[in-house]
């Protein structure tokens, strides 16, 4: 199946726990049920996204390699070369573990919860991607709400609060949902399941938006 760009996804964030790995590994779910050829690439020394395909009873819909090494950026290439969608599961808190996967990236997609203290944790993330678009000129990014609570008040502030930042926010936000953390116990996305209609819709929805865009961050 013919690529749409960006090829190569990123998901960074200096604060861990943020589900950086449970957007990754649904997002190449998402991927590969189109039939693309999908590679994750777990760049976290926790290696989350490895010990989900450990989990997994049966064959993965997606190949899970681990590098968490400050070198990505330069044998992605040569790794990527036969497959048609690159995840990027980025490390937190290592600083050249993130540059190097920014490098390596088309998108970055940076993760958040609906919290005040996620728009202040996010400053060094946001300040190295900026640093990553002076040595990559095409290189686009975005916030993503993560484990958003439906109509609550904190979640509609904090989405506006993000919109408000110059670095841009996706209009697609993942909800708070059981089905996510069911799935990694068992080494599955949700589009593995017929019953996680909701949760494979918004994870549509972030997909189909991050191949569609076309304006870069603010400088």
């Amino acid at each position: 199946m013919k690529n749409t760009h960006p090829k190569v996804i990123g998901l960074i964030q200096q604060k861990g726990g943020v589900g950086k790995t449970t957007l990754s590994l649904n997002l190449a779910g998402y991927f590969s049920h189109l039939g693309e050829r999908v590679l994750v690439v777990d760049a976290d020394p926790q290696g989350s996204s490895l010990a989900w395909s450990t989990a997994r009873d049966g064959a993965s819909p997606f190949m899970v390699i681990g590098k968490a090494v400050p070198n990505i950026h330069k044998d992605l290439p040569e790794m990527a070369a036969d497959y048609d969608r690159v995840i990027i599961d980025g490390a937190p808190g290592v600083n050249g573990l993130i540059r190097s996967c920014l490098l390596a990236s088309d998108f970055v997609l940076v993760p958040v919860q609906p919290s005040p203290f996620d728009i202040w944790a996010c400053a060094d993330a946001i300040e190295q991607v900026y640093e990553a678009m002076t040595f990559k000129d095409n290189l686009k990014a975005a916030f993503v709400i993560n484990r958003k609570i439906s109509n609550t008040v904190i979640g509609k502030k904090v989405f506006k609060a993000f919109s408000e930042q110059e670095f841009p926010v996706m209009e697609s936000a993942i909800h708070q949902r059981v089905i996510y953390a069911e799935c990694a116990s068992i080494g599955k996305t949700v589009f593995d399941l017929s019953d996680a209609k909701s949760a494979q819709l918004e994870i549509t929805r972030l997909a189909k938006e991050i191949v569609h865009q076309k304006e870069r961050v603010k400088t």
